[in-house]
């Protein structure tokens, strides 16, 4: 498997906080994704590029697979962090990402005892 390169984060505060700070020590660019209520939010500042996803609800922003899909497939993502919630527990959104034509990676840690064991 080639090195991440450039990873979206799919979550917010301080879950995409700490990712974002392990990515920089590791020399990964980062992408943050936010919602209108996010919009001042810390991972945004913090993260080399970030994407507006929609308004405050869930349902119009961390929940929109296609458009976290989109917005990877247009800015040289190689790979999306899920976080913890959101899209992480969604199995289709992790069979999407697998699926060739995307070309993305599924990244999160292992070996926690969280479900990634």
């Amino acid at each position: 498997m080639k090195k991440i390169q450039k990873i979206l984060i799919a979550n917010r505060g301080e879950i995409a906080v700490r990712v974002i700070r392990t990515c920089q020590k590791l020399g990964i660019k980062t992408v943050a994704v936010y919602s209108d209520a996010d919009r001042f939010s810390k991972h945004i500042r913090m993260a080399d590029q970030a994407f507006r996803l929609g308004a405050g609800p869930s349902s119009e922003s961390y929940l929109l697979a296609d458009k976290i899909i989109q917005i990877c497939k247009a800015n040289g993502v190689d790979a999306i962090h899920p976080g913890y919630g959101f899209l992480s527990e969604n199995a289709g959104f992790a069979r999407k990402l697998a699926q060739k034509r995307h070309h993305l990676n599924w990244s999160f840690a292992r070996g926690n005892g969280s479900n990634g064991q």
